[in-house]
């Protein structure tokens, strides 16, 4: 029998519930920390967001410079700025403060800070050779779980290609999942974040390194998206919704933290790369061709997808049930008003499609799809998305 083995890897700390952002005063007061970067994104400056967090830092006397250029898609450019601000000011430590572009862009900064050299330099897995400097990722939205994984995306301006960084030492030292700050987010933003979430699920429950471990939380997940997500985009001031799909997400987070992903993300990150696209859109529309071509590989992975989206498969074929999956997913992504096609998504272009297939068959992210694809299948999958 061959040997295999796994990591694990999870924050030393997650804080949730609500209100629980005010608890990360005890954390930090021990740690001796005197001044943080703080990355954030402009919109959450000026809607005074980061205030709940500076408030808390205020308290303790702990200094803080603020950098707010981290962008939807956060490029070698933000990350380079942002150094240079820590650095000019002597943080010791770094907070991120948003959604996935401030902590990614955050773990860009940080990782180069402790580590030296360009964050080019650690495209692809295991790169670093120890800890980027200690970072607290504060999230704000319910879908990249980047406050909480070891994956790094940041956006290669020159070649218009997302990098992926897959890296345990990107690992943030502590957590914060606070469903008050979910509140201010538009609904557009809930669904792309939370379909975000359920592409994490989903590939990380068929990923070919998937474990007992991460199929109970990728179920978990998939199960309290599709029984709340809608809830949270129609109203967002319902704060049971908010809070499940805080759980949900870092259940996801969980799930293909050590399980990986698959097609659908080395597929959607060329899309976001190439175009500037909103990553939680291009996965919700790639959600379900990539795994119609998955499905006839691990059909019986997608019974338990389809039971976990309350869909009643009893009778029904492994590949019938399959199909019931899909189609429940594609239900969901249709009432919370996520686009039907790449047709739809600015800027994109058919012709364009050998370029983003041959990169995304670059992407560390698909090594752990359940079939190994050939150019001309991903440019398949493509096509079926449009």
């Amino acid at each position: 029998m061959t040997k295999k083995s796994y990591g694990y890897f999870m924050p030393p700390v997650s804080l949730m519930g609500v209100g629980c952002l005010e608890d990360i005063a005890d954390y930090i007061k021990p740690m001796g920390f005197k001044k943080a970067l703080i990355v954030s994104d402009k919109v959450l400056v000026q809607i005074q967001l980061t205030k709940k967090l500076t408030d808390v830092l205020d308290k303790i006397g702990v200094a803080y410079v603020i950098f707010d250029g981290a962008q939807p898609n956060p490029t070698v450019t933000n990350v380079n700025d942002g150094l240079k601000l820590l650095q000019d000011n002597k943080c010791d430590f770094v907070i991120s403060f948003g959604g996935g572009s401030p902590h990614d862009c955050a773990k860009g900064i940080a990782i180069v800070a402790a580590n030296g050299g360009k964050i080019e330099d650690y495209e692809g897995l295991n790169k670093s050779a120890k800890p980027q400097m200690p970072l607290i990722a504060v999230n704000t939205t319910s879908g990249t779980a980047s406050q909480m994984t070891r994956f790094c995306i940041i956006t290669d301006e020159s070649r218009h290609v997302k990098m992926a960084i897959v890296d345990w030492h990107t690992t943030a030292v502590i957590a914060v999942d606070d469903a008050e700050l979910m509140v201010a987010m538009p609904p557009a933003l809930t669904a792309a974040t939370g379909m975000d979430a359920l592409t994490h699920a989903v590939e990380a429950y068929v990923s070919t390194i998937a474990t007992p471990v991460t199929d109970c939380a990728a179920l978990k997940a998939i199960e309290l998206i599709s029984g709340y997500l809608r809830r949270a985009v129609a109203n967002g001031n319902d704060m049971e919704a908010r809070e499940m799909m805080t759980y949900a997400e870092y259940l996801a987070g969980i799930a293909f933290n050590n399980a990986s992903l698959g097609y659908v993300h080395a597929m959607a990150h060329q899309l976001g790369g190439f175009y500037d696209l909103p990553h939680g859109v291009c996965n919700a529309i790639l959600l379900p061709a990539v795994e119609d071509y998955n499905a006839k590989v691990v059909p019986e992975r997608f019974v338990d997808i389809a039971k976990a989206m309350g869909k009643d498969v009893t009778g029904l074929s492994s590949a019938d049930a399959a199909a019931a999956a899909l189609t429940a997913i594609r239900e969901l992504s249709a009432d919370i008003g996520i686009p039907a096609g790449l047709k739809d998504l600015k800027g994109f272009k058919e012709s364009d499609i050998p370029t983003l297939a041959a990169n995304a068959l670059k992407d560390v992210c698909g090594l752990s799809n359940p079939k190994q694809a050939t150019q001309e299948e991903i440019e398949a999958i493509y096509r079926a998305a449009i």
